[in-house]
């Protein structure tokens, strides 16, 4: 089976395109994971083929990285306009990264906003690999009625809803063609000597040694050749299928690419849970390929079904593609064999999930099934991240963005039966006092046989940012026996919990250097409530504030767009730091700054409008810094929530 995987930006095309594609040649069967992912199974020329379309938008860009490490290929699909090359530069970047071989397909040549030239060179900006063009457009007038295929230089007339009639070469096209061809030559020569020394004594290579030498060329991805087309319309297809066909490589490539061993025996693509059957995963068998309800990543796997899941089958061959049902150990993300898991390499992995939300159930009885589902939906779906906060421990779920959060909520309540109700996560303000103070307090109660008596004397000072808590003890002869000290620090630390404001209190030291007790009356009890009330009655006396987390922010961009963010930053109390082009990413930049935490999702919704969403951006903490003006009333709510 070969397997190509379908990428671009939204509303390009590609589902158009793979629906097209899967028609050419017998029924295809489908199967869709969460709704984003949507592989197609088809033959076509009598061998089986699965096409896997992966959703435009940055919200789906985690599920590219799986997508590839199970495909031969990939095709970008690319609209006819020089302007949205850059909404293709994710997609670009990507396929360089995981180094696979790929070709553009520019989609919707029936109605052009450029001319192919110069949708070719905005879109070499964001490739470090040469575009190399295969085909120019046959035009009659305004309207492209064909294409010439530079390396047989056959001319096809397209046909709406059939396949292309083969005409003479139009006199027309003549000058362009001879210029475009010589122009794929030369790039080709590049890597092949033999041709460069027929180019250089001017005699024409055959097409054969052409097409071999293109196959070649791809299957190293040393360049990225691009074909044109109308998906709506059925034009183009069958070049683009042949050029798959005969170009792309074997599937063993793909393993060497995921740096699989010699014992792997399988990939695991995608998972999805389904209401009434429970977890399926996608696989795609290496080497001696998989064999239902034998071992597979340490346990036994369950049914192997074909990609429909209507048809069980006993094993799975290598380079064919399944269903594992019913294998609730196998996860995305993985090459198996039949012991142990191994993680696809680093290029496969999704950018940082970003947008977090405090998850809660709608009803309190789902509770516990809401952390179940979560904890499922995070094992299938690679955009997810899950963690518990500190101090309130709510869930804290974190996506890709605002879309793939709905889809979440879909799943959850159609699936799973549980509603959610979601909003943004807090930011984690912190206290801090400014000067010194000392105070004494004496805890005395009375009520009837044994007392409760404890009095400590103790200052509170403050200490450099990032120290946290010390605790210090200069009591001399006696004054608090020794047994009850570590008392007194447990209750201090009670009290910095939360500060005259609401907040944890951080770099704080807190010193006991007098008091008294009772042979009688004096407990651990006393003296750590003595600790408490001591510590919490200083904290006003000491000149609190309040601190605000600051965040380093790494972003991603194309660099066209560096020029708005430096605003943006500015208005959302943040600092530049810094930015410069990414050496691994041509036509991307990487931008440093600082911001307050409180702008974290500010700064998400104005990155999604400001670079287009195509950028992305990494978050770190980096040190807590004083507030300056009011501390906001929602963030007192959700801490006395």
């Amino acid at each position: 089976m070969r397997v190509f995987t379908v990428l671009g930006p939204s509303q390009s095309g590609k589902s158009t395109l793979v629906e097209a594609i899967s028609r050419l040649d017998g029924r295809p069967t489908t199967f869709d994971v969460s709704g984003t992912v949507h592989l197609h199974g088809f033959s076509y020329l009598d061998e089986p083929w699965c096409a896997v379309d992966v959703d435009g938008g940055g919200d789906a860009l985690a599920y590219v990285g799986p997508a590839m490490a199970i495909s031969d290929a990939a095709v970008v699909v690319v609209p006819p306009d020089p302007d949205a090359a850059v909404l293709c530069a994710p997609y670009l970047r990507l396929v360089e990264e995981a180094g696979i071989p790929s070709f553009l397909f520019i989609n919707r040549m029936d109605s052009p906003n450029g001319r192919i030239r110069d949708i070719v060179a905005a879109l070499q900006t964001y490739c470090s690999h040469h575009i190399a063009l295969r085909q120019v457009p046959i035009r009659e007038g305004e309207d492209i009625i064909g294409a010439v295929d530079l390396i047989s230089e056959r001319a096809w007339k397209y046909q709406e809803g059939q396949p292309s009639a083969l005409i003479e070469l139009p006199q027309s096209v003549e000058d362009r063609e001879q210029e475009a061809r010589t122009e794929l030559l030369e790039t080709l020569s590049d890597f092949d000597d033999h041709l460069l020394e027929q180019l250089i004594e001017d005699k024409q290579p055959p097409s054969e040694e052409v097409y071999e030498l293109a196959a070649q060329v791809l299957q190293n991805h040393q360049l990225i050749p691009a074909c044109l087309g109308a998906a709506s319309h059925g034009n183009g297809l069958t070049r683009l299928m042949k050029a798959l066909r005969h170009e792309a490589p074997e599937f063993n490539i793909a393993a060497d690419r995921d740096e699989a061993e010699d014992s792997a025996r399988a990939i695991a693509g995608f998972a999805d849970v389904k209401k009434h059957i429970g977890k399926i995963t996608v696989l795609r068998g290496l080497g001696d390929g998989v064999k239902a309800h034998e071992p597979l990543g340490g346990e036994t796997v369950g049914n192997l079904t074909t990609l429909d899941a209507k048809t069980q089958i006993g094993a799975l061959e290598a380079g064919q593609i399944g269903l594992a049902v019913k294998s609730d150990h196998l996860n995305p993300g993985f090459i198996y064999d039949s012991a142990a898991a191994t993680p696809l390499p680093e290029w496969a992995s999704s950018h940082p999930a970003a947008h977090r939300q405090v998850v809660s159930p709608a009803h309190e009885r789902d509770d516990v099934r809401l952390s179940n589902a979560l904890t499922r939906l995070v094992e299938i779906d690679p955009g997810l991240h899950l963690e518990q906060d500190e101090l309130s421990g709510h869930s804290i779920l974190s996506s890709q963005g605002p879309q793939h959060m709905r889809r979440v909520t879909a799943k959850l309540d159609e699936d799973f039966g549980i509603e959610i109700e979601a909003e943004a996560a807090g930011t984690a303000y912190r206290e801090t006092i400014r000067t010194k103070v000392d105070h004494r307090h004496r805890h005395r109660k009375q009520s009837g046989g044994a007392g409760q008596f404890a009095d400590v004397v103790i200052s509170i000072a403050p200490l450099p940012r990032g120290s946290g808590f010390q605790f210090e003890e200069v009591v001399k002869g006696g004054a608090v026996p020794r047994n009850y000290i570590p008392s007194v620090e447990h209750g201090a630390k009670d009290a910095l919990v939360e500060g005259p404001e609401g907040f944890p209190v951080v770099d704080v030291k807190v010193t006991l250097s007098d008091g008294k007790h009772h042979n009688v009356d004096s407990s651990d009890y006393a003296f750590r409530t003595a600790g408490k009330n001591a510590v919490r009655e200083a904290l006003p006396e000491a000149k609190p504030v309040v601190l605000q987390p600051i965040l380093n922010a790494e972003i991603h961009l194309p660099s066209t767009f560096v020029g708005d963010l430096v605003p943006t930053i500015s208005s959302l109390q943040g600092q530049v730091l810094g930015f410069e082009g990414n050496p691994n990413a041509s036509g991307w930049e990487i931008f440093n700054a600082q911001l307050p935490a409180v702008a974290e999702d500010e700064l998400h919704r104005t990155l999604a409008s400001a670079t287009r969403g195509t950028g992305w951006v990494k978050l770190q903490f980096d040190h807590y810094e004083e507030l300056r003006g009011p501390v906001p009333a929602s963030a007192k709510n959700k801490e006395m929530a």
